[in-house]
């Protein structure tokens, strides 16, 4: 991808004007006219969604993100972001406000908040897992586009990661799409630094029309996850009327 800016602010009003880039670096990345994009970009959710027809089952979860969606989730990521901007813009507030050190952006997607925190000057180094190849490849052109690449790095997953403490976890709208997001709260209580934050939100519903179809909702695992997440961290306070919380581990 061609650069674009090695000395772009990536502050929220930077964010509210373009996505950080993101039509020019998404059009780049998938070889298509910023024309073709336009169009592509209101079906995303709905193409999304085509790829797995019928009951989304909590083994099928992995393949799915990793292989199945290819490049699509992009573009549903995108749509989202550029027609939610203001509920983006507070979540990139609220991290603002808590990175720093080595943070985390767990299921980080199109990099958004990956990118705000390498720019950031309290935090020294970004972590990105995803497990969608695309995702991870599209954020390191992003990085490289806005001169960040020396600032974060990209892995499948937390393993991968060689046992590293964070002092800010990152993990927004992914946890509702893990067969087991108690676990994964565990996991971030390991490997979080004691006096660290962990920026979370969830949504546990398939929507009133099925139209989150790879949303789990089970009962029994919202009962469990309530039950981790209240046993292993406190809830911080911040002012930002949306519904990512922060939290200190206990």
């Amino acid at each position: 991808m061609q650069q674009v800016s090695r000395s772009a602010a990536l502050d929220v009003e930077a964010f509210l004007a373009d996505g950080f880039d993101l039509r020019r670096h998404l059009s780049r990345f998938l070889d298509c006219s910023l024309m073709e994009l336009e169009a592509r970009l209101p079906v995303g959710t709905d193409d999304l969604a085509a790829l797995h027809p019928g009951a989304f089952q909590p083994e099928d979860a992995t393949a799915f993100y990793e292989d199945t969606v290819g490049t699509g989730h992009l573009l549903e990521l995108a749509a989202w972001h550029l027609t939610s901007a203001d509920y983006i813009a507070d979540t990139l507030r609220l991290q603002q406000q808590f990175a720093r050190g080595h943070l985390l952006d767990f299921g980080g997607g199109i990099g958004t908040h990956a990118l705000a925190a390498a720019a950031l000057p309290q935090v020294e180094h970004v972590w990105f897992v995803d497990l969608n190849p695309h995702n991870r490849q599209f954020l390191l052109a992003r990085a490289a586009a806005l001169g960040l690449e020396h600032r974060l790095s990209v892995h499948r997953d937390l393993a991968s990661c060689r046992g590293q403490r964070f002092d800010t976890v990152v993990c927004l709208d992914v946890l509702e799409h893990l067969p087991d997001p108690s676990a994964q709260l565990l996991e971030f209580h390991r490997c979080l630094a004691a006096d660290g934050t962990a920026l979370l939100n969830w949504y546990f519903f398939k929507g009133h029309n099925g139209e989150y179809p790879f949303h789990f909702d089970d009962p029994a695992l919202v009962d469990q996850f309530f039950r981790t997440l209240q046993a292993h961290f406190l809830e911080r306070f911040h002012p930002w009327l949306i519904t990512t919380r922060a939290y200190r581990p206990l």
